[in-house]
């Protein structure tokens, strides 16, 4: 039970999923943040079928959008909050102390507003271009008969050996790539929570501070062995590669946070969350689009 009650606490505060929510639970959660990852890899798994759907039904940029609205209509807008109080933070001028009140403050600044929309404007980007590559490698792939990507490689190896219409195969591998590259980011994205965490100084209370508290060496050792071999297994090296740029920005983000408030918060770790999230689908849209290119290129 106590493991049940860290899991719905993990989808009741990552989610908007209507699971109920304790405070105990909370606090068991926090002992065990491995299970932000953990929900992040089960709440990718429902954005990764929406996503699915909405590739082979939308014509782009619908289906961009769609997948964004997916996203945040099943997480919303707490941890984005997150970039936007950053953003408020960092422009804000004078001593430590001004910049913590406009971090803190409830008000929306012009630092905010630039941060979150540069967000959003960066996943748009990052899964309209993993659309686009992964449309373009995906008829490369069904001519040539080059898979490398875990879990996906094998299905789009499946659908090869179908014997069906070319154009057709190429846009279920490419709504492929985006689901699983959905779920992946998802799973990362609770994974930068906990890395930063497990290596953040709290300078103020509140539920940042237990996070910061909960991001223990065992905790982290067992979210990033898990987010890693999730990872792995749905797009191979590719996942891998995303581990480490997402773990890599989780320490940019901390640094950064460290030079202007002298410490970590919610709102530092929450930008973590997005920041991963967004990189994992744009590590990947390159990723494809240079391996595209390289086998266009051979062929």
């Amino acid at each position: 039970m106590t493991l049940w009650s860290a899991l719905k606490a993990g989808f009741g505060f990552l989610s908007i999923l209507p699971v109920g929510i304790t405070m105990e639970g909370i606090e068991e959660l926090m002992n065990r943040l491995y299970f932000y990852p953990v929900t992040g890899f089960l709440l990718g798994i429902l954005i990764g079928i929406g996503a699915f759907v909405f590739e082979l039904i939308l014509p782009s940029p619908l289906s961009v959008m769609a997948v964004i609205l997916a996203i945040y209509g099943l997480t919303w807008f707490n941890h984005l909050d997150g970039i936007a109080d950053m953003g408020d933070g960092m422009t804000a001028h004078g001593s430590l102390e001004k910049k913590r009140k406009a971090l803190k403050d409830m008000a929306l600044g012009i630092g905010g507003v630039a941060s979150t929309v540069l967000l959003i404007l960066s996943l748009y980007a990052s899964v309209s271009a993993l659309e686009s590559a992964a449309q373009l490698f995906g008829a490369f792939a069904a001519e040539s008969n080059i898979y490398i990507f875990g879990l996906l490689s094998v299905l789009t190896d499946l659908l090869s050996k179908t014997g069906g219409n070319a154009a057709l195969i190429a846009a279920v591998s490419a709504a492929l790539t985006v689901a699983l590259t959905a779920v992946v980011a998802e799973t990362l994205s609770k994974q930068s929570m906990l890395t930063i965490a497990a290596f953040g100084k709290p300078f103020s209370e509140g539920l940042g501070s237990m996070t910061i508290k909960g991001g223990t060496k065992k905790n982290l050792t067992i979210g990033i062995v898990f987010s890693t071999i999730v990872s792995v297994l749905l797009l191979g090296l590719l996942g891998f590669l995303c581990v480490i740029v997402t773990t890599l920005a989780a320490g940019v983000i901390l640094r950064t946070s460290k030079r202007h408030f002298e410490g970590l918060n919610g709102d530092g770790i929450g930008t973590a969350n997005e920041v991963g999230r967004m990189l994992s689908f744009a590590t990947v849209a390159t990723a494809i689009w240079i391996l595209g290119g390289a086998v266009a290129w051979m062929l």
